[in-house]
């Protein structure tokens, strides 16, 4: 499309030219294309925006981050209210590589705040930006077990108790369970290596999710080997605590499994159990709260689907507006219906 726009010359070194509504000054497309080309970008890769639209890859890239810069609403701390309970975890531009905080209000689910690093300087940028009134009001923190977060959390939000998420810790038993299995095979023979053939996922599942055929042979190898027939009892029982009535009687329970644990010979349970031990007022803060991480995990699954899409974002601004972008409902893409007919 070809626009003729009036010219007015000015002076020798100035001169205007007539302002067009539906053109950014400098911009070669309009408005409601880079709208298109936008919402195309949250459900396609680039390079398939690219080539529907027979556009270079870097236009496609750089018209989009222009419109998340222009449209997303700012994520400003300083205007929060109404926060009860918060998370805090990170992610990463690409593995190992660009770390980011992302922070969510864990009541209505909403992303918060991206800030670039995972430190505890950056989290406590975030958390020092807060209207008073607001951050005295926050009763819970969910995070990981990482001390970073914690310490931010300790120096600015002294009221707030810190939970752990059951998934994290049970993470780490898994680890614990993989670790004492490779010890177990190389002391095994061949018919006990035989044995524990295949049986690496059948110890990290819960036993409901198992079929008869796995169950037979997980069965089969706890009745065969003593040291991962205790840790799967153990995995059993520290499951088990996240159903206690009361803080007192989850802490009660905690003390009682890492009793049991530190009498084996297993040095990677032990060193699970003293881990436990020190993160013990975190985890058994879930009875207070009843407070998951869920929310932060269903984030993480749609910045790594953004990941995955774009196998892999160099820009690390543009993957901040994006992860921010993903805490929005797509009801301002131009696939729907209200938002195409305000345009045409």
């Amino acid at each position: 499309m070809e626009i003729e726009l009036a010219q007015v010359w000015v002076s020798k070194n100035e001169r205007r030219v007539e302002r067009c509504e539906f053109v950014d000054k400098g911009s070669r497309f309009t408005h409601r294309f880079c709208h298109l080309v936008s919402g195309l970008c949250r459900h396609m890769s680039i390079q398939s925006v690219a080539r529907h639209l027979g556009l270079r890859w870097e236009t496609v890239k750089n018209i989009d981050k222009a419109y998340l810069h222009k449209t997303l609403p700012a994520l400003d701390p300083s205007a929060l209210t109404d926060l009860k309970y918060i998370g805090v975890d990170e992610v990463a531009r690409a593995k190992g590589h660009d770390y980011m905080t992302v922070v969510f209000n864990m009541v209505k689910g909403h992303l918060i705040w991206v800030g670039t690093g995972r430190t505890a300087e950056v989290f406590s940028e975030f958390l020092r930006q807060l209207p008073k009134q607001t951050a005295a009001a926050i009763e819970a923190v969910a995070m990981d077990m990482g001390p970073s977060y914690q310490k931010a959390v300790k120096e600015c939000l002294p009221q707030a108790d810190i939970v752990f998420d059951r998934f994290h810790v049970m993470q780490n038993y898994s680890k614990t369970i993989q670790n004492q299995r490779r010890i177990e095979f190389r002391k095994a023979n061949k018919a006990e290596k035989e044995l524990m053939k295949g049986t690496h996922y059948l110890l990290l599942k819960n036993a409901d999710k198992l079929d008869e055929k796995q169950s037979l042979k997980l069965q089969t190898l706890l009745d065969n080997n003593a040291h991962l027939n205790t840790l799967y009892v153990l995995k059993e029982q520290l499951q088990a605590l996240w159903q206690a009535s009361s803080y007192d009687d989850m802490m009660e329970q905690l003390e009682s499994w890492c009793e049991i644990a530190e009498q084996s010979q297993m040095l990677y349970l032990k060193k699970f159990s003293k881990s436990l031990r020190r993160h013990c007022l975190g985890i058994c803060n879930y009875a207070k709260h009843k407070l998951t991480s869920a929310r932060i995990e269903a984030g993480n699954i749609a910045i790594g689907m953004i990941r995955k899409r774009a196998r892999g974002i160099r820009d690390t601004d543009y993957f901040k507006l994006k992860i921010r972008q993903t805490s929005l409902p797509d009801d301002h893409s131009i696939f729907y219906g209200s938002t195409c007919s305000s345009l045409t």
